[in-house]
C-alpha cells in the first residue's frame, strides 16, 4: 500500500510540474485527483454547494495562473492545493460574496477534513482494479463462487445449495480461487 500512495503522490506531482510548465491537459489530471477532496474542504467552511463550487472554480483558476509557484520541495501537490482552497473558502466569507448559510470565518479555521486524501481514493481505485483483474485470472467457477460470496454476502452453503455441489467442495473451491487471488495480488505490488 505504501508503494502505491507514493506512487499516487509522485503522479500528482509530475501532473503539477506539467501545469507548471503550460501542459493544458495536466490540469484535467490534477483536477481528477483532487477535486473531490478540495470541494469538500470549501464546503465545509462555506455550507453551501453553490459557494463551494464557485470556491472551487477560483482555485483551478488560481492554479492554472500560479502552477509555476508549486515546490515539490516545500509541501506535498495536495497540501499546496488544500491550502488554496481553503484560502479561497475563507477570502469569500471574508469579501461577503459567501451567502447567509456559510460558517462563520471564526469556525472555519480548526474544521478538520475527515474525508480521505485524494491520494488514498487513487489507491482504493487501483486496489478495486487490481482485485477485478486478479478475479478475471481464475476459472470461471472459483470466480464466480468468489464474486458471490464477498460481493453479495452469500454464505459457503447457500453457495453449493444453489450450485448443487457439496459443501466441502464449494469450500475447496472457494479456498483455491483465494489462493490464486492473493498470489496474482502480491506479484501487482
Amino acid at each position: 500500500m505504501r508503494a502505491a500512495s507514493t506512487e499516487a503522490r509522485e503522479r500528482l506531482k509530475a501532473a503539477m510540474l506539467r501545469l507548471a510548465a503550460g501542459e493544458r491537459a495536466a490540469l484535467e489530471d490534477v483536477y481528477r485527483a483532487t477535486s473531490a477532496k478540495l470541494f469538500g474542504i470549501c464546503y465545509r467552511i462555506l455550507g453551501d454547494e453553490k459557494e463551494a463550487e464557485d470556491a472551487l472554480q477560483d482555485v483551478y483558476l488560481t492554479l492554472w495562473r500560479r502552477a509555476d509557484r508549486f515546490d515539490p520541495a516545500r509541501a506535498s501537490p495536495i497540501s499546496w492545493l488544500a491550502t488554496f482552497a481553503r484560502n479561497r473558502a475563507i477570502d469569500r466569507l471574508r469579501s461577503g460574496k459567501a451567502r447567509r448559510s456559510a460558517v462563520p470565518e471564526s469556525e472555519a479555521a480548526p474544521i478538520a477534513d475527515a474525508s480521505p486524501l485524494a491520494e488514498a481514493m487513487l489507491i482504493d481505485a487501483e486496489r478495486e482494479a487490481r482485485i477485478h483483474g486478479c478475479l478475471d485470472t481464475l476459472d470461471e467457477t472459483p470466480r464466480d463462487a468468489i464474486r458471490t460470496a464477498f460481493f453479495e454476502g452469500r454464505t459457503y452453503a447457500e453457495l453449493a445449495e444453489s450450485m448443487s455441489v457439496p459443501l466441502g467442495t464449494m469450500k475447496s473451491w472457494i479456498r483455491r480461487g483465494l489462493t490464486r487471488l492473493k498470489a496474482c495480488m502480491e506479484a501487482g505490488e
